[in-house]
């Protein structure tokens, strides 16, 4: 099969002739339809610091996919061939304490797909059944290749109560526009995106910010002015990982408010943790999902009638892959997605 391969130590992924790969009684084989590339991605392919620390090559890439069910393993009973379905990349032991209570999400011993194991960018890949995800009738198979991120962008946006709230969000990259869009249409009043690249403002708008933001050009407390808030932002969603954006953001918060952090800073990033205290607030690490409420709670929204289909902008073959990955680097795009069908 085909398949886009880190091959080597170094920058660069490779189309690859590939054996299909073997699958166990518990597994799952998917024929990959669409593929969603991700931050992850663009590191691993240009082979930055964290790339060189955790990736051993050979290694398949790729997380973010929908694909059909071609086979199944005979300990899998609730899905058939035919069906399409997407996957929880987080692989879990199911042995330690927080897997045997149920809480997926914090298992120390996760392995991710297209990091640790063979990954999507291929036609076809294997996985556990404890970590497919059958889809609902009338999802749309591009929305359902971006799955993946989109629960980032729930899982964070929902951490905390937003019916009523102001939120800001930092860092409208394609998680933060659908983290926007998930906000308001879970009733926040306003959803304001802070953003320094004009095309990413306004595809915010489009994603159902209701204002937008040049941090570079006017500061929080002016935006505050600007709608008539009394004190600062109840939710704060930081999908950023800049460290100037996270301090700003930090002190344009309203006493009591909460801060769900998504973005990955490059370093460590010092803060005035007087202002956490003396304003009493909640600072929350998120990573990836909660498996598999979050996934109902994504399909629920999608069937409720929320769109995130104008964050995926770009749309190339698998063949093009080197200027797919051109696009998703270049900033003036949203999702960027990879056909393996021809």
């Amino acid at each position: 099969m085909k398949a886009l391969v880190k091959t080597a130590p170094g920058p660069g992924l490779e189309l690859c002739d590939v054996p299909e790969p073997t699958m166990g009684i518990d597994d799952v084989r998917i024929r990959v339809r669409r593929t969603g590339i991700c931050g992850t991605d663009l590191h691993i392919a240009s082979w930055d610091p964290w790339a060189a620390r955790t990736i051993k090559p050979p290694l398949i890439v790729g997380h973010e996919f929908v694909g059909e069910v071609l086979e199944i393993g005979s300990n899998v009973h609730d899905l058939q061939p035919g069906d399409v379905v997407s996957g929880e990349g987080h692989v879990v032991c199911g042995r330690c304490r927080h897997c045997r209570a149920g809480r997926y999400n914090l298992c120390a011993n996760t392995v991710g797909l297209g990091v640790n194991r063979d990954g999507a960018f291929a036609e076809q890949v294997v996985l556990p059944v404890t970590n497919v995800w059958h889809h609902w009738p009338g999802i749309d198979e591009e929305v359902a290749a971006i799955f993946d991120p989109f629960g980032n962008a729930v899982h964070t946006a929902l951490s905390f109560p937003v019916l009523g709230e102001d939120v800001l969000v930092v860092g409208a990259g394609p998680i933060g526009l659908m983290a926007a869009a998930v906000a308001r249409h879970a009733g926040a009043r306003f959803v304001v995106a802070s953003e320094p690249n004009a095309f990413r403002r306004e595809l915010a708008l489009r994603m159902g910010a209701t204002h937008i933001v040049d941090p570079t050009k006017e500061p929080l407390g002016d935006v505050q002015r600007r709608l008539g808030m009394v004190e600062g932002f109840d939710v704060v969603l930081e999908m950023s990982g800049n460290p100037a954006a996270l301090r700003d953001a930090l002190a344009n918060m309203a006493h009591g408010g909460s801060m769900a952090i998504l973005g990955i800073p490059t370093d460590e990033i010092p803060i005035d943790v007087g202002t956490v205290v003396f304003n009493q607030l909640t600072l929350r690490g998120i990573y990836g999902r909660e498996m598999f409420e979050t996934w109902y709670k994504m399909a629920v929204m999608l069937q409720s009638g929320l769109d995130i289909s104008p964050v995926i902008t770009h749309r190339f073959s698998y063949r093009d892959h080197e200027a797919a990955f051109a696009a998703a680097r270049s900033g003036d795009s949203g999702k960027v997605i990879m056909s393996w069908v021809d």
